[in-house]
């Protein structure tokens, strides 16, 4: 089913679609999925296409993989910045394989399944909940988050590395089948020809999006490493050739770094038009420990913004109240991430939601607020909130602008891991 010789992304997307939607008899078996974490964000898109890209000519004949975006297709909506990056890619939104797609089949089980994890090493989420993704099916994960001992170390690929963007793994695990098949082409005299360009472009303007946010055009001293900046020396060495040829031909202005890096950082933080139900789930991370669950939504404005530009403190709340009785919620974290008059700053808000939770919160506080986050109270304690019946809300600024999600998500499961041994 996978495609005998290298294709645009575009026609490997079309390929896979076709194997998933086609009869149980006529389709590969077991199935090889790859996935990026449920918050969707650039960095687990990009890095599941392009694995899966790759790892399906790692093998002759190819053995396909096929590129699972973890999200509702209609959660594509909620990522203009997705769309930008698609577009130098050749690829439209409706082109990604999303949940919908498994949800419509019964005959995909987590028997006849297999998965390649990336940008996370444990399949939580609507996938984790139905079953996908036992330990026993994992066949490989390429990482930037702590290793929470899910992955089997036999398994290869298993590279869980501290970078700034997982894609800049990606890159660096791609690279020699990336190499082969270029060098193969050429050997056939196929490197001059303008649809080989045109592909090596298309996939270096998908790698480079998540690496260049992730680290801030790699400027970022907290995040930015030796693999984010080797894979972006590498990456815009495969843009040059069809860069030049293309402004030559065309008179167009070619790839300019600061400009790619601009364009998509507009989008991305563009939420003016977003209800906060949106603005909550649009890079939004769910976790079970110790008996509770935790919920974080990562908003790229601060609560300055959020209670004045989308609605005002009683809507936000509401709003926050009711998304964690969707989900389910023990505990809801918001984290946000601004630029107010050019200082990077960052915010968090936790809620408990029962007296359970608001003793592993105020332990959290206790335990990693002052030296952990420096945390300060935001906006004189105005969303601080102790009502007496066992519910906890407090907001601060972060003082640590270099702790994200990713490490401020471990310290407060792990405070709930304590807890259920108390």
């Amino acid at each position: 089913m996978a495609p005998a010789a290298r294709v645009s992304l575009n026609k490997f997307l079309i390929t896979a679609r076709k194997a998933l939607l086609a009869p149980p008899a006529q389709r590969p078996n077991p199935l090889i999925f790859v996935v990026g974490n449920e918050s969707a964000d650039l960095d687990s898109l990009c890095s599941s296409i392009l694995l899966a890209y790759f790892c399906t000519y790692r093998t002759t004949p190819p053995t396909l993989h096929i590129p699972l975006s973890n999200l509702p297709q209609a959660d594509l909506a909620l990522r203009p910045e997705l769309t930008a990056v698609l577009e130098p890619a050749g690829l439209h939104a409706q082109d990604l394989i999303t949940l919908d797609g498994l949800s419509q089949d019964d005959n995909v089980t987590p028997e006849n399944t297999q998965w390649l994890l990336v940008d996370h090493n444990s399949l939580t989420g609507p996938l984790g909940a139905r079953g996908f993704g036992g330990p026993e099916k994992i066949i490989g994960c390429i990482d930037h988050h702590d290793d929470e001992g899910v992955v089997p170390l036999t398994v290869k690929p298993r590279m869980i590395e501290k970078s700034g963007s997982c894609m800049s793994l990606v890159v660096e695990y791609c690279k020699p089948v990336w190499e082969e098949l270029s060098r193969l082409e050429s050997e056939e005299g196929n490197t001059d020809s303008p649809k080989e360009e045109k592909w090596e472009s298309q996939l270096a303007h998908l790698a480079l999006a998540p690496i260049l946010i992730d680290t801030t055009n790699l400027t970022s001293k907290d995040k930015t490493t030796g693999w984010d900046r080797g894979a972006v020396e590498f990456l815009e060495g495969r843009l040059t050739q069809a860069q030049k040829t293309r402004s030559a031909t065309s008179g167009g202005q070619g790839y300019d770094r600061t400009a790619y890096f601009n364009h998509i950082t507009s989008l991305k933080e563009e939420i003016a038009g977003l209800s906060y139900r949106d603005i909550l789930r649009k890079d939004y991370k769910r976790w079970k420990d110790g008996g509770l669950t935790v919920g974080i939504s990562t908003v790229v404005q601060g609560f300055e913004y959020l209670l004045t530009e989308i609605g005002d403190q009683k809507k936000f709340t509401e709003a926050l109240r009711a998304w964690a009785k969707e989900q389910e919620l023990d505990i809801a974290a918001v984290m946000t991430v601004s630029n107010p008059d050019g200082k990077f700053t960052r915010e968090l808000l936790v809620w408990a939601f029962n007296e359970r939770a608001a003793k592993v919160v105020k332990r959290f506080a206790d335990k990693h607020g002052e030296e952990g986050l420096q945390l300060q109270t935001w906006g004189d304690g105005k969303l601080d909130s102790d009502d007496g019946n066992g519910e906890w809300v407090r907001c601060w600024t972060q003082g640590r602008v270099d702790k994200s999600r990713k490490q401020v998500a471990p310290m407060l499961r792990d405070v709930m891991k304590e807890a259920a041994r108390l």
